[in-house]
């Protein structure tokens, strides 16, 4: 068969001698080359257009687009853990020294690739309104003086750790500590060890860290030049464990025996502040009690509390707070950010999701869920809070059961809901209820959830990796709902300087009305605060004292700041 198009087609001109006209050669030759010269320039013209187009989908696959934010930003360029080095990936954004520092938070001369999260997070959250101010900036970089000049391994520290085999010393120690020993949940470490850590400001004393099993895992060292971790071979360190209430070196025990000599300064204290602390434990938070503590060179602290409110009605520390912190509610934004920086490891698992789920919305709405009822769930009292709290605060739109009503948006709005829980049947019945209606409003919802854990899981090094990423992913989110009582939730809240809506905690399986209410700030709650009033010593309502410290939104008998 001839593939030939041009002369599959029968010509209108006859060559033939027998034909009825024949035309002579004389004429046909010049036609034909007309018809030869009209066939090659429609195919150079068409190869011209081929490769016009190519060039042109090229152009567009590989053009920079300046209005893009998220390239402006650097999130399609911040993966992390694929063997390329990101030391630089700051140089090429919009942000400055402030931006970059938090505002002088951080310091500088840090090695970048060893700790990328440290300078990168700025690159994932809007610029906080919460400025650290110039006296909490100067107090930081005094404080990593004296870390570098005490930290372990120094001949400071040699010294001290020489009078842990003394029972009383003699005279004033050239470095004072504070032990902070791990215990608990993620949650409640994070907010207690920004609690010891403010403490030693307040007293200028060494933070030294117990890692733990993950917590030289989960952070990076906060410091420069230094570490913050306890060494191994810290003569107590093998008595962390089985430190309580009547542990002979506790001040409560010590106090309730009346064995406390004011004339002597013992070597070292454990002060338990655990939240089944006694009354004797609780005197700690006295100002008579902190002059005799102020003298001890060791402190060794237990506890499971976010205990910054009651520091600020300890009389001897109220004017150097109100210095270090105008805005009284950015305590642990401030503290929390400066401390805690992922581990390059954690800081994969939040960049990797930001980018493949959150990173295009124009909203990220994030839920955190945490339920304390017995059972297995999703139950269906707190899955109708979820939606009654979310649609009464027009946090996510309702949606249209009666689909043939609906008309599609031009140019849609994108939200992403990011969900964390132990339980995935909160996000799934979400991620249901807008895949199977549409919006009223024609916006497109998307509902994501990195991990099921099924139950908590304390002592899992991923399983805690896992929960700081998502504890990191929800406080990039735009607005927040958590949970009455989690220290997860005060976290986020806290990292983001977010002011969340709090799902109040149910009661009897039954939905609360309302079913959540505004926080009154970003500060996470004590849970377990003292009510006494060491002057008069009796009891008092120290949710009452100062108009900055009050009672929480989500626990009646809480304490936070406002």
């Amino acid at each position: 068969m001839d593939q030939n198009t041009y002369r599959r087609k029968p010509s209108p001109i006859s060559t033939t001698a027998g034909g009825p006209n024949p035309v002579p050669s004389s004429e046909l030759l010049p036609m034909k080359f007309l018809s030869f010269g009209t066939m090659k320039l429609t195919r150079t013209f068409t190869t011209c257009l081929i490769l016009f187009s190519v060039l042109l989908a090229f152009s567009m696959i590989f053009h920079h687009h300046p209005s893009d934010p998220n390239r402006v930003m650097g999130f399609a360029e911040a993966r992390v853990l694929d063997g390329r080095d990101y030391s630089n990936l700051t140089a090429t954004n919009d942000l400055n020294d402030s931006d970059r520092l938090l505002g002088g938070l951080l310091a500088t001369g840090f090695d970048e690739a060893s700790c990328l999260s440290r300078y990168q997070s700025a690159l994932y959250r809007k610029p906080s309104p919460y400025k650290p101010s110039p006296y909490l900036v100067s107090k930081l970089r005094s404080y990593e003086t004296l870390h570098k000049r005490c930290g372990p391994g120094t001949d400071s520290y040699k010294k001290a750790l020489k009078q842990l085999h003394q029972e009383h010393i003699d005279g004033n120690s050239e470095c004072k500590y504070v032990v902070w020993v791990s215990f608990s949940g993620l949650g409640n470490r994070m907010l207690s060890l920004t609690s010891v850590f403010l403490y030693a400001l307040l007293t200028d004393r060494v933070l030294l860290v117990d890692r733990g099993k993950d917590m030289a895992d989960l952070f990076c060292e906060p410091f420069p030049d230094m570490s913050w971790l306890l060494p191994l071979d810290f003569p107590l360190r093998a008595q962390f464990d089985g430190l309580n209430q009547e542990s002979s070196r506790c001040y409560g025990h010590m106090l309730k025996n009346q064995v406390v000599d004011n004339e002597k300064t013992l070597s070292h204290l454990y002060l338990h502040l655990v939240h089944d602390y006694g009354d004797h434990d609780k005197m700690f938070f006295c100002q008579g009690d902190q002059t005799f503590i102020g003298k001890v060179p060791w402190l060794v602290v237990k506890t499971d509390n976010y205990f910054v409110p009651s520091l600020w009605l300890i009389p001897g520390f109220d004017d150097e707070l109100n210095k270090l912190f105008p805005q009284k509610e950015t305590v642990f934004h401030h503290l929390g950010r400066y401390l805690f920086h992922p581990t390059n490891q954690v800081w994969g698992l939040v960049t990797r999701y930001y980018e493949a789920y959150l990173s295009h919305a124009d909203e990220k709405i994030g839920i955190q869920v945490r339920v304390f009822d017995v059972g297995a769930g999703p139950f269906q009292h707190v899955m109708d809070q979820i939606s009654a709290c979310t649609r009464k605060e027009k946090l996510l739109p309702e949606v249209d059961t009666l689909v043939e009503r609906s008309h599609r948006v031009r140019t849609p709005k994108h939200k992403a809901v990011l969900v964390t829980s132990l339980n995935s049947g909160y996000s799934e019945n979400l991620k249901s209820l807008y895949w199977e209606y549409p919006t009223l409003t024609g916006e497109v919802i998307g509902v994501h959830q990195p991990s099921q854990e099924g139950y908590q899981q304390t002592e899992k090094k991923m399983h805690n990796g896992k929960a700081l990423a998502e504890m990191y992913l929800l406080s990039m989110t735009d607005n927040l709902v958590t949970s009455a009582w989690s220290t997860f939730g005060y976290v986020a809240q806290g990292l983001g300087g977010l002011k969340p809506w709090i799902l109040y905690k149910p009661e009897n399986r039954t939905a609360p009305d309302p079913a959540c209410g505004r926080a009154m700030s970003m500060e996470p709650c004590f849970h377990a605060p003292p009510f006494y009033d060491c002057k008069a010593k009796r009891g008092i309502d120290t949710g009452k004292l100062v108009p900055h410290v009050r009672h929480c939104e989500d626990m009646s008998w809480g304490l936070k700041l406002v």
